[in-house]
């Protein structure tokens, strides 16, 4: 991202984590449901103020499918009416937030109200007197009372655990960074970074893909072969507008299987939010590549800015995750990959800027995705996910918002993704705008340690790519 959206950014989770003030006794209010067919559906995580604001997510407490067409949200007002979309389900155990902020605001002293079709039966109520801080959550989820939180919309509640109870703890690897590229090779917005082998792909928010190669010192320069010298344009199928690419990642199958770009949004139309996974050829000659295939993840995500929305992407082979018995959160069961048909061989991850969640997604060859998981954010944003085969552990990685904290997470025997640890920066890396992150292979481990990169947004010192190290 530029360095005004990273501002604009900044500001936006400045928001977002506003101490909670201190409330008086009663000074929030759960209205008991009243009787209703679907009764097991409930408000579970308001938000009022920050980059998400007047959103409201339900959960279904239950152990049935219940379908939401025609349902409505109110605030304290009658007149404030928010509809929910024909065709709407929620499946037992499933969180889905609405971002409700075009029919209605949500203030400091207000209510969420959920009726049904109707307009008149209440499902169920809640009632606060000042802001969320950055939100108001039940816990436990859909029985518990309310109270302030760590935002997890569309996620489960982080209810007082500090993203996964997991103290931060010195990074695991040498405190030297140091620059990784020539000055003012790539100026600012250089973001996703992926390595393969001898080679490293990064993605710039300017809607461009690097082909990188090793550099002699350690570090990496342009490919200059192939049209890579200056980089390469991208588009999105049809040849036409420009992605906003923050992210990139590889399947098993390497480059050969396509290079797969993480985009928030089409930069011919920066307003409105794109959240895509988009598939590019990069054996094709020339200066730009047009994508073989995009899916569209918009609809099925909450709402977020235009500049708060996919970041970082990984995929996650299904052999870890059958082995690990990872739980399907769309069937409630073991993740069987053979249900969805011909697909890539794994899950991918991407991580949304403006919630911090995590979400895995089975990207079928038909064009079709399906959600797997959603995996609550520990951290004010993401911006980088990695996967690393060789420890079995899915990187998430924030950058100066959270002064640099890194996650690893693996499943746990409830089959899902949960935190393992999570690692302060380098002590010798200042406080960047990193959003990027990847880590050599296990054939680059040399005495117990192996490489690991970073991407500065903001080009600090004209320098964008930094070079630190991690055990193996």
């Amino acid at each position: 991202m530029t360095d005004s959206r990273a501002r604009r950014r900044r500001r936006s989770i400045a928001l977002l984590l506003v101490a909670a003030p201190a409330l008086a006794a009663g000074a929030l209010t759960a209205v008991p449901a009243h009787a209703a067919p679907a009764d097991d559906i409930r408000i579970n995580e308001v938000v009022t103020t920050g980059s998400v604001e007047d959103s409201i997510e339900l959960y279904n407490k239950g152990t049935t499918t219940v379908d939401l067409s025609g349902w409505i949200l109110k605030d304290d007002n009658n007149g404030s009416k928010y509809r929910i979309g024909s065709g709407t389900t929620l499946a037992p155990g499933a969180f889905r937030a609405f971002d409700v902020h075009g029919s209605f605001g949500l203030g400091s002293g207000d209510k969420a109200r959920l009726y049904l079709a109707d307009g008149s039966t209440l499902v169920d109520s809640f009632g606060w007197s000042a802001h969320s801080a950055p939100s108001w959550s039940r816990c436990p989820d859909g029985t518990g009372a309310f109270e302030a939180a760590t935002l997890t919309l569309g996620a489960a509640n982080d209810c007082g655990t500090g993203g996964g109870g997991t103290t931060p703890v010195t990074w695991p690897g040498s405190g030297t960074v140091t620059t990784a590229d020539a000055p003012d090779v790539f100026g600012q917005d250089l973001s996703g970074l992926f390595q393969e082998g001898g080679a490293m792909w990064a993605a710039q928010n300017s809607g461009k893909l690097w082909r990188l190669v090793p550099n002699g010192s350690g570090g990496w320069t342009p490919d200059t072969s192939n049209s890579w010298a200056s980089g390469k344009t991208l588009r999105f199928p049809g040849g036409s507008g420009a992605p906003d690419s923050e992210g990139v990642t590889l399947t098993g199958a390497g480059s050969a299987g396509g290079v797969f770009v993480s985009s928030e949004r089409n930069g011919d139309a920066s307003g409105t939010s794109r959240l895509s996974v988009l598939r590019y050829d990069t054996t094709v000659s020339g200066s730009t590549l047009t994508a073989a295939k995009e899916w569209n993840l918009t609809s099925d995500l909450p709402s977020v800015g235009s500049n708060l929305g996919l970041e970082g992407i990984t995929w996650v082979p299904d052999g870890y995750l059958t082995g690990a018995g990872f739980k399907d959160a769309s069937t409630g069961a073991a993740y069987d990959p053979a249900h969805y048909g011909a697909h890539t061989g794994g899950v991918f991850f991407v991580g949304v800027e403006g919630t911090g969640a995590i979400h895995g997604y089975v990207l079928q060859d038909s064009g079709a995705a399906t959600r797997v998981a959603t995996i609550a954010g520990g951290t004010a944003g993401v911006m980088e996910l990695q996967w690393e085969p060789q420890a079995s552990r899915l990187w998430a990685v924030c950058d100066d918002t959270c002064g640099g904290r890194h996650r690893t997470l693996q499943v746990d025997a409830s089959g899902a993704f949960v935190t393992t640890a999570v690692y302060d920066r380098p002590s010798g890396m200042p406080d960047l705008n990193n959003e990027g992150f990847t880590l050599a292979g296990a054939g680059e481990c040399v005495g117990g340690t192996k490489p690991v990169y970073w991407s500065d947004d903001s080009n600090t010192s004209g320098h964008a790519l930094r070079r630190g190290s991690v055990t193996c």
